[in-house]
């Protein structure tokens, strides 16, 4: 009996569970460019070129091996426009006995799986390290879910950066040595660059001409489409630039968007690499004296800890985790996140970056755009919108609990225990941007002081009732309240004045 085996554009792994559970003499693979997939947000054209572009390249590598494949493309005139559709002419077409997939990413496309009325089985993605069922118990009965507790559990579970029983370098954490503000460096090692062959060119075309008002710019597409690729790509960071990157982990440049970051998150989203495997070099790195233990355990926190703890949230919370608004913010998100035309530097800095490389680091995006928007009151489905829509990485299971939960704290608590927000001296600390910014970083009030400042404090006024008996905030309340009464009017009527600009939909 014949089986149909579907791979989706985010399971381009060879040893992915469905593949692994297929036989090659009987079963049937099929995948499909569907433009539901590829609309239902505008997705940076940068995403879109990436996904097609690699489906293509892990299609001809599965033929090359032997896999009967049918393969579906965008243009294509018996394209159904949709995975469920696709996936009923395929399996009317094979005739098959059953229908195998990784679970998908996002509720929506399993909801659509299990309404459907064909028979799709949906397997566990045993990609990673933690599974949902694995999670679920870890949860249980805890009132907190703290990603640090999770990421110590995990660290015994695998041995990563273990010795013994003990952590290496004789702590979890070393947050506190991974904050240095960055200076430009002409021989700071570039990102490797990837040739644009035949395949890709054809895709950056398709993508053009297909989607020409999507968000961004493709003249700048230098992804890995392929698994070797994405195996460069993780071997130039472990050898040029890990060493520096857990100090600099949080510092931002204007001419440097990159700094010491790996850029390997779209490659692990779409399957190009595992995270076992990129643990791993790095913690053969750090065994090998080559890297220090700060930039070793940051790094590895970051897919071992934030990346599993985040699926583990997403999936834990169910499907109604991106509706929730706990602060109860009805801002709609400001023109300028799609086009950058404002005066503020950081955010210009952030935005225009992001729809010239579909790529920001997690500080740019979490201290600067999502700051600003948690501290203005926007809606935090539109700010998760823009997130999913943007960024080259964003997919559902990752994007929604780290903005929703970690960047606008519209989960109430779930991620974060208190609201990831700053001033403009945090910026100003971490980055070169401030001194070229229209705006003075050092005024509290008026309207050349920087936005962040009075947004900042009236933010906290706001949302005294909620946050004021937070032991971690406890402190910022008692210094707002030292503050002269009318140096306090003054930051607060900033603050009306500039959103009253923004709801006008005047250039701030």
């Amino acid at each position: 009996m014949t089986r149909l085996i579907v791979v989706l554009g985010d399971q381009l792994s060879h040893d992915g569970a469905a593949l692994r559970a297929a036989d090659k003499a009987s079963d049937v693979v099929m995948m499909a460019e569907v433009r539901s997939e590829a609309s239902y947000v505008g997705h940076h054209k940068q995403k879109l070129a990436l996904i097609f572009a690699a489906m293509r390249r892990f299609a001809d590598e599965l033929e090359r091996d032997g896999w009967d494949l049918r393969y579906t493309r965008l243009s294509d005139a018996e394209n159904a426009g949709s995975l469920p559709a696709e996936i009923a002419r395929r399996s009317d077409e094979t005739g098959a006995s059953e229908i195998l997939v990784i679970a998908p990413g996002e509720w929506r496309l399993r909801t659509a799986f299990e309404q459907s009325p064909l028979k799709i089985r949906q397997l566990p993605d045993d990609r990673f390290f933690c599974s949902e069922a694995r999670f679920g118990r870890w949860a249980e009965g805890r009132k907190e879910f703290r990603m640090e507790w999770f990421y110590r559990e995990m660290r015994r579970e695998t041995g990563l950066l273990m010795e013994g029983d003990a952590p290496a370098g004789g702590a979890w954490n070393f947050d506190k040595q991974n904050r240095k503000p960055a200076q430009a460096d002409l021989f700071r090692e570039p990102a490797p660059t990837f040739r644009k062959d035949a395949l890709v060119q054809e895709v950056l075309e398709m993508v053009a001409a297909e989607f020409p008002d999507n968000f961004g710019t493709l003249e700048t597409f230098n992804w890995p489409v392929s698994r070797a690729q994405a195996e460069r790509a993780l071997a130039h960071f472990v050898e040029h630039n890990l060493r520096d990157f857990g100090p600099y982990q949080d510092a931002m440049l204007h001419d440097d968007p990159v700094l010491y970051h790996a850029k390997l998150s779209a490659a692990l989203n779409i399957g190009l690499l595992s995270p076992r495997e990129v643990c791993e070099a790095v913690q053969a790195a750090y065994d090998a004296g080559d890297v220090p233990i700060q930039s070793a355990e940051g790094f590895i926190r970051q897919i071992l800890g934030w990346r599993e703890y985040m699926r583990g949230i997403y999936f834990l919370e169910g499907p109604d985790y991106t509706a929730r608004n706990a602060l109860r913010h009805a801002r709609d998100l400001p023109w300028f996140y799609w086009t950058g035309e404002t005066d503020m530097a950081c955010m210009r800095a952030a935005i225009t970056q992001t729809r010239d490389l579909a790529y920001a680091h997690h500080i740019q995006r979490l201290m600067v755009t999502g700051n600003f928007a948690l501290l203005a009151g926007v809606d935090p489905a539109q700010v998760q919108e823009w997130y999913l829509a943007v960024y080259i990485d964003a997919f559902e299971w990752v994007e929604a609990p780290n903005t929703a939960g970690m960047s606008q704290f519209a989960d109430g608590g779930i991620v974060g225990s208190k609201p990831y927000i700053s001033s403009g001296a945090y910026i100003d600390r971490m980055s070169d941007y401030c001194s070229g910014c229209a705006y003075d970083v050092r005024a509290k009030s008026g309207e050349g002081a920087c936005p962040f400042n009075s947004l900042y404090w009236q933010f906290l006024e706001r949302h005294r009732a909620r946050f004021e008996s937070n032991p971690r905030m406890a402190l910022i309340y008692r210094n707002w309240d030292r503050q002269d009464a009318q140096a306090r009017d003054d930051k607060l009527a900033s603050a009306r004045a500039l959103l009253e600009r923004l709801d006008a939909g005047d250039r701030i």
